[in-house]
């Protein structure tokens, strides 16, 4: 992979770390659904074509489940949490072309639960394959139910009121808030942080910046509360596609904070650990871009990869424009985390 290797393997301090902070993960029920250990690539015609550091991508859209992306790592605990209760079905809420809706229903397929999705409509657009192709298509292929709710709805409320509904019927319901986003979900990523400085470390690799798109906060929390665990160096910072900065960097703080207690010992997380730039999200949520437009389609050309219109499409229109600039001009090696969501292309055909 164009990386030096190191000639010594066995032992350094960087896989101490790790190796304490996942007997803390063995602690937990989990149940395995990814495919672990994503890949770690360069991507070099990238790199030559913005001339800057060298670009790199983890690959978790290569997690395996229905397509892959980054909710598997978090519905390994989810659902592990889920059997340990004694539930036999699982409700969980997201927009109408959700990538964490459509991997739960393949993670509630595969273990033999029902599955109970609500979706919120936070565009409306009203376009068939956006509203029944992608993501939706899926979610119904893998035997869920698929109900909407109006874009603003309570959707915590929504969820509860429809396990009152469904133990009212005899059943164990398990509520997922959206993205799988909770101290237990984001025990993913930090599994992933200790995944991607082992990998790095075997490839003689120092990471200086760590880019990806940030949403429902569990992704980035789990990244935060696992990096700072490992006493690791690397410029973390999550692209926004939903919040402004303000509020998106307080949600991130809050969950790994509360992951962090999860995992116990005393760690802690420095708040300037949290950074989030917000700057391409758009009109909105959900809204495409011309900038994420043009990156998808970069790297589809450029590297035969795919990225989604909501998350990694914006996440790495921004990194491709921070380059641009400069911002990365004295790193090495930048490290692109894609969070998967290629199905919901199939919603948003007339953009490309």
């Amino acid at each position: 992979m164009g990386a030096a290797t190191k000639s010594s393997t066995t032992h350094t301090p960087v896989k101490g770390r790790c190796a304490a902070i996942r007997r803390k993960l063995d602690g937990f029920p989990r149940v395995r659904l990814g495919h672990l250990p994503t890949p770690l690539e360069p991507l070099d015609r990238l790199t030559a074509h913005l001339g800057g550091p060298r670009i790199w991508v983890k690959r978790d859209d290569c997690t395996g489940l229905s397509t892959g992306g980054n909710k598997t790592r978090k519905l390994e605990f989810l659902m592990a949490e889920a059997q340990q209760a004694g539930a036999d079905c699982v409700i969980t809420q997201g927009a109408t072309q959700s990538n964490h809706a459509r991997q739960t229903a393949a993670a509630a397929a595969r273990l033999g639960f029902g599955c109970h999705i609500l979706l919120e409509d936070r565009t409306g657009y009203s376009d068939p394959d956006y509203v029944d192709n992608g993501n939706v298509l899926l979610d119904r292929l893998h035997g869920a139910t698929v109900d909407r709710r109006p874009g603003g709805a309570d959707m915590q409320a929504e969820m509860e009121a429809l396990a009152d509904q469904l133990r009212a019927d005899g059943r164990k319901p398990y509520v997922i808030p959206g993205g799988g986003s909770t101290p237990v979900g984001a025990l993913g990523y930090v599994n992933c942080a200790l995944e991607l400085a082992t990998q790095a470390d075997d490839l003689g690799l120092k990471i200086d910046a760590l880019v990806h798109a940030t949403g429902s906060a569990g992704t980035q929390a789990g990244l935060v509360a696992g990096l700072a665990a490992i006493e690791s160096d690397i410029d973390l910072l999550g692209i926004g596609v939903r919040a402004p900065r303000e509020q998106q960097e307080a949600m991130v703080f809050e969950l790994a904070t509360r992951t962090m207690d999860c995992l116990g010992g005393g760690l802690d997380v420095a708040r300037e650990r949290v950074r989030a730039n917000c700057d391409y999200i758009g009109q909105g949520y959900g809204f495409p871009t011309d900038a994420m437009r043009d990156a998808v389609t970069l790297l589809a050309r450029l590297e035969g990869l795919l990225f989604d219109p909501v998350y990694s499409g914006k996440g790495l229109s921004g990194l491709i424009d921070l380059v641009s600039k400069g911002h990365y001009a004295d790193a090495r090696n930048v490290v692109f985390l894609h969070t998967g969501g290629s199905a919901s292309l199939f919603g948003y055909p007339a953009h490309f």
